[in-house]
């Protein structure tokens, strides 16, 4: 049985705004009375004895020895972990249902949650999900919907320009660099691999294209969706390397790239003055990473004090500095020198600049822009145009 979590009308269009954490530049028109069909599933009311054991997806850096064996002497709980390498392969693993937690980013959340693979958590038993989560990690569509909470955020992270400062000598201000046919560093543009991609054409467009109505770079009709490859293809033709985080650095260290889009902890590992990045006036996507727990977790008692310990100032902390992205515990920026720097380059509580940024959400048929008089593009169909955008 499903049901249908309704957000109510007053709140709707503030919703919306959070959709993908944009909330002035974009995404302000919206429809009230946003519905998502997904399943019945119940919220665990109480905690009881921890099991012996917590299997874990996650992301690379999220789940170390120097944290998960102190959370296993303080709990009795020993940490399994597997590491995936795209949201696509954790969406999978998680419906093999050999998993308790996942490390899931917004391109992953939303169709762990419809498709009924996690569980609504109450926070009430998550202490450390405290007022100290940073504002735009909470209340976001991907991982939660009208008030009920599936996902405990980790971090999060913009899509920035990367670019060779002896090459591009001028700071660009524009993702035309990299999305124009006349770009001056065609054959040396870096783009990300993956379908969720085409919301970084969809942004530029937005701003390049208004008449294409796009409001939400995640909400896509079929003619705003075929804008978007086709912008896509033109980019094809100069692309130098479709990147993965374990060949950024070394695309652009080597050469072979000169700009295009990439992390901020990627930039900083290239370890030389020369690379930069900058946020363009369009804003950007990002994402944003949160523990989910399965909707039939064998170990859930664990789960929830797994999310509780690494929601805690100091280990939220030691996994975004190992990570390297923005923590979702603030208070860890005011615990040491480090901290605060490590905050600071990673623009950790600022939500100024986190307005501009729209954190990767999984497109689904229902217009998550609030439009109902089209059916929108979902990731499938995202997945269809990505192949034929690569050949």
């Amino acid at each position: 049985m499903k049901k249908i979590l309704a957000v109510p009308a007053a709140a709707a269009a503030a919703l919306a705004l959070a959709l993908t954490g944009c909330a002035s530049e974009a995404g302000t028109e919206a429809a009230g009375g946003l519905q998502i069909d997904v399943p019945d599933i119940a919220m665990m009311e109480g905690l009881g004895a921890n099991e012996k054991e917590v299997n874990i997806l996650a992301w690379s850096g999220f789940v170390e020895p120097a944290w998960s064996d102190a959370f296993t002497e303080e709990t009795g709980c020993t940490v399994n972990r597997k590491v995936f390498a795209t949201s696509d392969e954790a969406v999978q693993l998680m419906r093999t249902g050999e998993y308790d937690l996942v490390s899931a980013s917004g391109d992953a959340s939303l169709r762990l949650i419809v498709d009924g693979n996690v569980q609504p958590l109450n926070t009430e038993l998550i202490p450390n999900f405290s007022d100290d989560i940073v504002p735009g990690m909470k209340g976001q569509l991907y991982d939660t919907l009208n008030g009920n909470v599936y996902g405990i955020p980790i971090g999060r992270g913009a899509n920035i320009l990367e670019y060779n400062s002896e090459v591009v000598t001028e700071t660009p201000d524009s993702w035309s660099v990299v999305w124009e046919k006349d770009s001056p560093y065609a054959g040396k543009i870096a783009a990300y691999d993956s379908p969720i991609y085409i919301a970084e054409a969809a942004v530029y467009l937005m701003s390049s294209q208004p008449d294409l109505g796009i409001k939400n770079p995640y909400a896509l009709d079929e003619k705003q969706l075929k804008a978007a490859t086709d912008l896509l293809k033109q980019q094809n033709a100069m692309v130098s390397e479709y990147w993965s985080p374990a060949t950024n650095i070394s695309s652009f260290t080597g050469g072979n790239s000169v700009v295009g889009t990439s992390w901020e902890v990627l930039r900083k590992a290239t370890a030389d003055e020369k690379f930069k990045s900058v946020l363009p006036q369009e804003g950007s996507t990002g994402w944003s990473d949160a523990w989910m727990l399965a909707a039939d977790a064998k170990n859930p008692n664990c789960g929830y004090a797994w999310m509780d310990y690494t929601s805690s100032p100091e280990v939220n902390g030691a996994i975004a500095m190992n990570f390297g992205m923005a923590p979702a515990n603030g208070a860890f920026c005011d615990t040491s020198a480090e901290a605060k720097a490590h905050c600071d380059y990673y623009n950790a509580t600022d939500e100024e600049y986190f307005k501009k940024v729209w954190f990767w959400t999984t497109p689904i048929d229902q217009c998550l822009d609030g439009r109902t008089d089209v059916q929108c593009t979902n990731y499938q169909d995202w997945t269809n145009a990505w192949a034929t955008v690569k050949g």
